[in-house]
């Protein structure tokens, strides 16, 4: 292990070789690498099997070896992982200790090798995505959103979706968080929701929406568009018309129908979205709802077709 894995990464990009900051299970010895660039992994064996994870380049010594998923590894070595690794998120950025769900949730971009920085930044500087909102607000939103545990098994792939790169990519992670709001509006409004629903097209589909109990589904596609004073159209009128358009005149248009559209204006300030509540515009799909989501919980929206969801004790029609 010294030789192979730690001076390896020593050598290349500086390390330090250190006692893990929390006991390992019983059966495991660990160590945990930490890197000059500050980057870090943990390594975990007993007699006859070695786990690595990190967040760092692989020693070479490792290419060739049988690779398991996290979740594939026995419950008491990923709750040390996790536990180690929550405890470096916290160190690094004490501001997300209130909300330990929301970390535990996003830990895999939040820890990434090439988006540790962006993600938080997303968080902390924009306040994931809500216009006009204090940090704190937008935090707790999400993190009583996320404790609810009805995503938690789609974690990775949820929380992956905020993407894992070196440049902030405000677009893409606010219309991220677009999905978690949607999210938000159909578990209140009583249904299970399962991500990513596969359709014949070989599209996946944001959300599947079902009545605890009942067979029937409705598929759900969220769109997310940017306020008119960071895009080329003039007005909040053309932004979600052209949003819309991007979807309806693609996958949607594929598909065939039996799908909602959900438009989150959320991104929106408040005269941007009065002009839109009062104008009401079609959105070149039916159904779909135009909704805009504040971090009290509080949502307000309009509708355009028959809706096959029942939302009228979450969404305030105006």
């Amino acid at each position: 292990m010294r030789n192979e894995l730690f001076q390896a990464l020593d050598a290349n990009i500086g390390a330090e070789m250190r006692q893990p900051w929390h006991k390992p299970p019983s059966e495991f010895d660990a160590v945990r690498f930490e890197m000059d660039n500050g980057d870090i992994a943990l390594f975990a064996w007993d007699d006859g099997t070695g786990y690595w994870l990190g967040n760092t380049e692989t020693p070479s010594a490792l290419w060739r070896t049988d690779k398991i998923g996290l979740e594939e590894a026995s419950y008491a070595l990923q709750r040390w992982v996790e536990r180690e690794l929550l405890a470096q998120l916290e160190d690094e950025s004490p501001w997300l200790k209130p909300y330990p769900h929301l970390a535990w949730f996003f830990l895999p971009v939040f820890l990434s090798k090439d988006g540790r920085e962006t993600t938080r930044e997303f968080f902390h500087d924009h306040a994931a995505g809500f216009p006009d909102t204090r940090r704190d607000e937008a935090l707790e939103f999400f993190e009583q959103l996320l404790s609810r545990g009805d995503l938690d098994d789609y974690r990775e792939t949820m929380a992956g979706k905020l993407g894992t790169s070196e440049t902030l990519d405000l677009t893409r992670m606010t219309a991220t968080m677009g999905e978690f709001n949607a999210a938000y509006i159909l578990l209140e409004a009583g249904y299970e929701v399962t991500p990513e629903a596969a359709v014949t097209t070989g599209h996946s589909i944001d959300y599947q929406a079902n009545r605890p109990g009942k067979s029937e589904s409705t598929l759900v596609e969220v769109t997310r568009p940017l306020p008119p004073k960071h895009r080329a159209a003039g007005s909040p009128i053309t932004a979600i018309r052209e949003t819309a358009e991007t979807k309806s005149s693609g996958q949607l248009e594929e598909h065939g129908g039996g799908v909602t559209l959900f438009v989150d204006c959320s991104s929106f300030p408040d005269d941007d979205w009065r002009a839109l509540a009062g104008e009401q515009p079609e959105v070149r799909h039916r159904p779909a709802v135009v909704f805009r989501l504040r971090p009290s919980g509080r949502v307000e929206g309009y509708r355009k077709g028959g809706l096959p969801l029942e939302l009228d004790d979450v969404i305030e029609w105006v």
